[in-house]
């Protein structure tokens, strides 16, 4: 039986990813820092709605 956050790839069970708003993500800011295996990436919400992330 599949559950409600998995998939059948070809007898295999993967997790879906979760998902997340950017406006939550964001929490009203316009640049948050992620930090990924000791190095920081910058995720800026551009004037046009954007997402850009940069190293």
């Amino acid at each position: 039986m599949i559950q409600k956050n998995e998939i059948n790839d070809q007898q295999r069970m993967i997790p879906i990813s979760d998902r997340i708003e950017s406006e939550q993500l964001m929490s009203g800011k316009r640049e948050i820092i992620i930090v990924h295996n000791n190095q920081e990436y910058k995720l800026r919400l551009t004037g046009n709605g954007k997402l850009i992330l940069t190293k």
